[in-house]
């Protein structure tokens, strides 16, 4: 993807990709559990996330996890995800 780019009100697939210097601005972002995006320098305003295919299943699956009384195990990785302690 080119640098500076800015995203208006678009669906940008995200898969694989690299955002450097860019703006996304109230779009859907994409991502469908392929190669995970880079996002350098980049500023998100107003974006609806959507997760698709593998992602989404992934999603389905910690949902059915924290149903199953699992609650602990995926705020064990929530928390490894962001870093908290």
């Amino acid at each position: 993807m080119p640098d500076g780019v800015i995203y208006n009100h678009e669906t940008v697939a995200l898969d694989g990709e690299t955002f450097s210097d860019c703006e996304f601005r109230n779009c859907r972002l994409v991502y469908a559990g392929g190669e995970p995006p880079i996002f350098k320098d980049c500023r998100i305003d107003g974006c609806e996330w959507r997760f698709d295919e593998a992602a989404g299943r992934t999603l389905a699956h910690l949902r059915a996890v924290w149903n199953a009384g699992g609650k602990s195990s995926v705020q064990a990785l929530i928390k490894e995800i962001t870093g908290a302690r």
